[in-house]
Order: C-alpha cells, then sequence, then structure tokens
C-alpha cells in the first residue's frame, strides 16, 4: 500500500468537485485516485484543482496532469512529455505532448518517478 503524505507546509487546495468525481468512482479505483490526488500535490506546490471535460485538471500557469477513472484503470495523463525521459517505455497513447499511465492497484504507483516527472512537466 502506498501512502503519500504532505509535507508540513504544504496544504491540499481541495476542489469539491474533485472530491465528487473521487466519490462517484467504483469503490476499488477511489483509494488510487485519492492517493493520486495526494501525489499530485506533493510534487507541486500551489496546484489548483477543477473538473473540465468531466475530468478533474490539476494546473499551475496551464493544465499539467489529469485524472481519469475508467472501467478497469485510472488514468494518469501528463502533458509537456518532451521534458521527460521515459526510458522504460511505460507512458501510454500516440500523443505527441501527452500520454497517460494506468494503475489497476495502488501498488502500481511509482511514486518517486511520478514526483519527478509531474515537477518537470508542471507549468
Amino acid at each position: 500500500m502506498v501512502r503519500i503524505s504532505l509535507n508540513k507546509n504544504q496544504k491540499m487546495k481541495s476542489n469539491p468537485k474533485v472530491t465528487e468525481y473521487i466519490q462517484n468512482a467504483p469503490d476499488e479505483q477511489r483509494f488510487i485516485l485519492d492517493q493520486l490526488r495526494a501525489l499530485i500535490n506533493k510534487a507541486v506546490s500551489e496546484v489548483d484543482e477543477d473538473v473540465k471535460w468531466g475530468i478533474p485538471v490539476f494546473t499551475k500557469a496551464k493544465i499539467f496532469t489529469y485524472l481519469r477513472s475508467t472501467k478497469k484503470h485510472v488514468a494518469l495523463g501528463i502533458y509537456n512529455i518532451e521534458k521527460i525521459n521515459d526510458e522504460n517505455g511505460i507512458l501510454q497513447g500516440t500523443g505527441k505532448q501527452m500520454k497517460h499511465l494506468k494503475f489497476e492497484t495502488s501498488e502500481d504507483i511509482d511514486e518517486q518517478l511520478i514526483i519527478e516527472w509531474l515537477r518537470i512537466t508542471a507549468i
């Protein structure tokens, strides 16, 4: 089980629309969504959350990541992928500026890698 905690000085600015999206997700995905949400806020300070196009998006000056619940997994979309080195080819999708990671269980979450990538790609 992955446990993510914010630093003492970090405060997560929760958006009730994002909380509602997570609460309405399938039971097995709620924990994953909560963990990824906390990880996004741990990786990048002063993140703004919102729901656009029916999914949670996370913004600094621009959107840099999103969460999406599907029937079989949770996706963490990452924008600005040209800035990161995906040497193991774990990002999925065909986009040139955005791809995603899929999570079926919380054990699939590589906290260190995701933090690194989010910090690099957050604008």
